[in-house]
């Protein structure tokens, strides 16, 4: 029974990163041996097991064979006879392919080479067995930018796409992917090659559509859309904004994208059709609450919040009760660094101060110093009561942004 260390780490290595978890893959090994030696089963699917000291994953090499569409059935065959390269074939990415055995590097399939050639290339024709590798080549290139994806790749993910791969795949699974490749660093990359193999198309249509459709060069110098929403996603990188922010990136301007061409490059309402696409792509892809509820927010009320600061005490407020967020103060400032994002994804404007957020940050302030308390109960002891309670509330809430305003 011999250990390798495998994936990632040996991978990350090579590009001197660190902090990559260490996968091992276990050959001539069984799993009687492993539990014997202390190790813990805890795969499903496969043979997994966690190390009793480091708590490290340790896998059987195995090799695997898809039975079904997309992803929904893949034999298994583990068994101390599978060798190394045998299980390494079976991995998406030449960089993802090799294992080390104290310091000697084996690398059947030219990772190494594709490392420092910065070349995303898949290992075997097995490749095509699982669609969700086109999503994790589309978030890889995400990772590492200066990736490019090798033209017999590509070519690969294309034939995936015409042939269906990708309208079977589950929706936990692309939700996983996408989500980590909106995490990445330039989260562009991802939808550009999503786009480059057609299955951005299939899986993300209203993000599809905004390619092409143009927008009023005085507010959006970049014209296109799909290169705005670019913009806006790695802006949101560069900002390290957390996942609910960039997802709302994504899904803030979708109602562009059916705007009708008699009327562009105007995009009057788009922000209701924004919501409602929204809506529908969260159900889709049973994207998390958190994430749904700020990307609905953000799509319905960002230009809104653009125009804010020309808003007065009572447009302020008005803004702040339908954006709940005297209720839910932490979702309305993300909220604001999503329209910062926004703002910032646009030619020429990445590095602009953003004073909407400031302003309305410190008029939410302003409305929660109110005593709520207090001044329901002096309503009440007034004889006040229902909308007239919320009224008085109103009014002092109002006053104190009148307040602040005038600072």
């Amino acid at each position: 029974m011999k250990t390798y260390l495998v994936g990632g780490a040996v991978r990350d290595a090579l590009m001197g990163l660190t902090g990559s978890d260490r996968d091992w893959v276990v050959v001539g090994g069984t799993p009687e041996a492993l539990v014997a030696q202390g190790y813990q089963p805890v795969g499903k699917d496969f043979p997994v097991f966690l190390h009793p000291d480091t708590h490290e994953e340790y896998a059987l090499a195995r090799t695997e064979r898809k039975t079904a569409p997309g992803y929904r059935g893949f034999a298994i065959h583990a068994s101390p006879e599978v060798t190394l390269e045998e299980d390494l074939a079976r991995r998406d990415l030449t960089i993802n392919a090799m294992a080390q055995d104290g310091d000697t590097l084996i690398d059947p399939y030219g990772g190494q080479r594709d490392v420092h050639n910065q070349v995303l290339r898949h290992v075997t024709e097995a490749f095509r067995e699982d669609p969700v590798r086109i999503l994790r080549v589309a978030r890889f290139a995400a990772r590492f930018a200066n990736f490019t994806v090798a033209p017999e790749t590509m070519t690969l993910m294309r034939e995936m796409v015409a042939e269906g791969e990708v309208d079977a795949l589950v929706s936990e699974r692309v939700w996983q992917e996408l989500s980590r490749g909106l995490m990445s660093a330039k989260p562009s990359r991802m939808l550009q090659v999503l786009r480059a193999c057609g299955a951005l198309q299939r899986l993300l249509p209203e993000v599809d559509k905004l390619y092409g459709v143009p927008q009023r060069a005085e507010y959006h110098p970049e014209i296109d859309t799909g290169i705005h929403l670019e913009m806006v996603l790695d802006a949101s990188a560069r900002m390290h904004a957390p996942l609910e922010v960039r997802f709302a990136c994504l899904c803030h301007d979708l109602g562009k994208g059916t705007t009708p061409a008699d009327v562009l490059p105007r995009h009057i309402g788009h922000e209701q059709r924004s919501e409602k696409l929204t809506r529908a792509l969260c159900t889709r892809w049973r994207v998390p609450v958190e994430c749904k509820e700020l990307a609905e927010l953000v799509a319905r009320e960002h230009g809104n919040i653009h125009q804010s600061l020309g808003f007065g005490a009572e447009a302020v407020l008005r803004l702040l009760v339908r954006c709940d967020a005297l209720r839910r103060p932490e979702r309305f400032l993300l909220a604001l660094q999503a329209c910062e994002c926004d703002a910032r994804g646009r030619l020429g404007k990445e590095d602009e101060a953003y004073a909407q957020g400031p302003r309305l940050a410190l008029l939410l302030k302003a409305a929660q110093s109110v005593d709520s308390a207090s001044v329901s109960a002096l309503a009440l002891q007034e004889g006040l009561k229902g909308p007239a309670v919320g009224a008085r509330l109103d009014a002092a809430r109002l006053a104190a942004i009148s307040a602040a305003l005038s600072v």
